[in-house]
């Protein structure tokens, strides 16, 4: 098959997924990411409509419902900490209880992935890319700190801050669509003794939840603020927090808390709720997937999907167009355009009315995937 060498950049859902479907189809991928391992952290993330059914045909599914934060309900509290709602229909994070959905940390399923492909797929971690040079043959890349490479194709999945959109497509300015809201999530003692539970609270401005994780081990504090765009370098970790501290000041409730615990946690993260739009997700040799393609934000409930979505008709469409990247990355964008786009509608629809979108919606939205909610693609394994 031609271009069977290809690198893919970012190791967290997207990534790794892509590595498991071009594997199956006889591609030779490598996947490159920044971090010293699989990262941890991040929060409750949903397995969606298609997505159940990729992860279902990569044998995963039992292990991803085993996963499962199984979470029973959610309450609203005043800043004074007295309940003024609550519900065992649906949470905040992970939509209607009662669907066949999964609801699961991000980290989780981002070692579940890694796991799946970690014996048959090259993984370089502590690297980036710095360079790319394409032509007729191939992409000769340079790297931070390995050895320069050349390589059948480049895919980036490296996220909403994309180095390898970056370099090809251009800055990170010009396809960004900020969404008005800030989040951090980090880890926390489950100092509330939550019990498979999410309590929020809720001001015009500001955001603060906790929710219980790890079978309620641990917690998960969520922090958010309204805002226009911020400028601030993204290694400067002081100063996010920073931010966060001087934006949740006086909230309320166990803000004071979360934000001291928030200094010393090892898995803080912190950014804006944003959109990517481009009109192609190629460019040559290179192209995007999840994220760095077509981040909907965690406001659509959807990311995580479109993530293991994408890669799976990636992978199907270059193994259809027998590695003829053209074909296959045309292919691709064909199939999955009018998924993403209901996708990236369901979080604008969840910025105006302030709440997560309904899971009628999700599922609407679901069902244009896989070209017939997960009908095979050319080059489906079966």
């Amino acid at each position: 098959m031609k271009h069977t060498k290809i690198l893919i950049s970012g190791a967290s859902i997207a990534g790794p997924a892509l590595a498991y479907w071009l594997r199956r189809h006889g591609f030779h991928p490598t996947v490159v990411e920044r971090a010293p391992a699989i990262r941890g952290g991040g929060q409750a993330i949903d397995v969606r409509g298609a997505a159940l059914d990729v992860v279902e045909r990569m044998g995963l599914l039992a292990q991803v419902r085993g996963a499962s934060t199984r979470m029973r309900g959610m309450s609203f509290v005043d800043a004074e900490g007295r309940e003024l709602m609550r519900t065992t229909e649906a949470t905040l994070t992970g939509g209607k209880l009662d669907s066949p959905d999964v609801e699961l940390m991000r980290d989780d399923l981002a070692r579940l992935l890694y796991d799946a492909t970690r014996d048959d797929v090259e993984y370089v971690f502590d690297d980036t890319i710095t360079a790319l040079a394409q032509d007729d043959d191939g992409v000769d890349v340079r790297f931070a700190r390995g050895e320069p490479r050349r390589f059948d194709l480049v895919i980036g999945a490296d996220g909403l801050h994309s180095t390898t959109r970056r370099l090809v497509f251009g800055e990170e300015s010009r396809f960004i669509r900020h969404l008005g809201t800030w989040l951090a999530i980090f880890s926390v003692e489950n100092f509330l003794e939550l019990d498979h539970w999410q309590v929020f609270h809720d001001t015009d401005e500001a955001m603060v939840g906790i929710y219980s994780a790890r079978d309620n081990r641990e917690a998960r504090a969520m922090l958010g603020f309204s805002s226009p765009p911020l400028e601030f370098d993204p290694r400067d970790v002081a100063r996010q927090q920073q931010l966060v501290a001087e934006r949740l000041a006086g909230v309320g409730w166990v803000a004071p808390r979360l934000l001291a615990a928030m200094a010393t946690a090892p898995d803080f993260y912190f950014d804006s709720m944003s959109q990517i739009e481009l009109e192609r997700w190629s460019q040559g040799r290179v192209a995007l997937v999840g994220d760095a393609a077509c981040c909907s934000s965690p406001m659509s409930g959807q990311g995580s999907s479109v993530a293991l979505v994408g890669a799976y008709v990636l992978a199907g469409e270059l193994a259809a167009a027998g590695g003829d990247h053209r074909r296959g990355f045309a292919g691709y964008e064909a199939a999955l355009r009018g998924y993403v786009a209901q996708n990236q509608q369901l979080a604008l629809l969840a910025v105006e009315q302030r709440r997560p979108p309904a899971p009628e919606a999700v599922q609407r939205a679901a069902a244009v995937a896989l070209r017939a909610y997960g009908a095979p693609v050319p080059g489906d394994v079966p």
